[in-house]
């Protein structure tokens, strides 16, 4: 009897467990060549309004900006344009350069 009530409990604990977990946060991640010969990954999570970048070697989150269409996300001298257009990114004193996904 007692094997029995162990059992239970124990069957128990893993339900409640798989039930109780959650499913992993979607992310998107994109990987851009730019004419300029600059690439880059950006990451964009639901959870966040934030993209999150990594060029140079270094990762960078920039914050969404208000924009009439598409997407411009900027920080730490970066600026990031989305839009139907096509892909921009400024990086620090550089000129504005168009980027495809790659």
């Amino acid at each position: 009897m007692v094997r029995h009530k162990a059992n239970i409990f124990a069957f128990a604990i893993l339900t409640a467990g798989t039930i109780s977990a959650r499913p992993a946060a979607a992310q998107a991640f994109q990987s851009y060549h730019c004419a300029d010969g600059t690439q880059f990954l950006v990451g964009f999570y639901d959870y966040d309004k934030r993209a999150f970048l990594q060029i140079d070697g270094r990762s960078v989150p920039l914050a969404k900006r208000l924009t009439l269409s598409g997407a411009r996300y900027s920080g730490a001298g970066i600026t990031l344009k989305i839009g139907k257009a096509g892909t921009t990114v400024q990086h620090l004193k550089r000129p504005i350069t168009a980027c495809e996904l790659t």
